[in-house]
């Protein structure tokens, strides 16, 4: 596989300046955040994540301009568990998609602060590899389909609905790994 990222919004996230990768970002990181905060929500200790977490995602659509803690929240949020190294790597369903919604929320922040096109797409590329593995493991889901529709209307310039169609994006995909975990499935 060449690169989950399709050359055409690669080429034109290269060619766009800060305001358009900003927008862009910030759809794919609201497209995510349900996998971060639906799955952590409750844990103990993990309060201060979660609201960095949804403060930031909120932040990120303000795209006339970088907010300016961006450096300060990319270095705390590089301390979550979830970005940590561990010996036996992520088996886990929870912990695979909140690692992933966590990591694209990274390279979104990156981009935010740079305008940097490299970062948007290792940000989107986050979004694809999460999507991938779960349309992989939730029969007939769709999702990187799904994903790879709403890149191109985040670049298309017609971004109405745009942040209706990323919540409610998110909420599928959220809706779809709660199903695939024993301890949340409805008996």
């Amino acid at each position: 596989m060449e690169t989950l990222v399709e050359g055409a919004v690669a080429e034109a996230l290269r060619n766009e300046h800060g305001a358009v990768i900003r927008l862009y970002v910030a759809a794919c990181a609201e497209r995510m955040a349900p996998l971060f905060v639906g799955l952590r929500a409750g844990a103990p200790g993990r309060e201060v994540d979660l609201d960095l977490s949804t403060e930031s995602v909120r932040d990120l659509w303000c795209v006339d301009r970088p907010f300016a803690d961006v450096a300060e929240r990319v270095r705390l949020l590089e301390r979550f568990p979830e970005l940590q190294p561990i010996e036996e790597g992520i088996t886990d369903a929870a912990d695979t998609y909140a690692f992933f919604a966590v990591l694209c929320l990274r390279y979104a922040l990156l981009a935010h602060g740079s305008g940097n096109a490299a970062d948007a797409v290792s940000c989107v590329h986050a979004a694809l590899t999460a999507m991938g593995v779960l349309d992989q493991n939730a029969a007939g889901a769709g999702l990187l389909a799904e994903e790879q529709r709403l890149q191109s209307l985040s670049l298309s310039g017609d971004t109405s609905g745009l942040w209706d169609a990323s919540v409610t994006a998110g909420r599928e995909r959220f809706r779809a790994v709660v199903g695939r975990l024993p301890r949340w499935a409805c008996s």
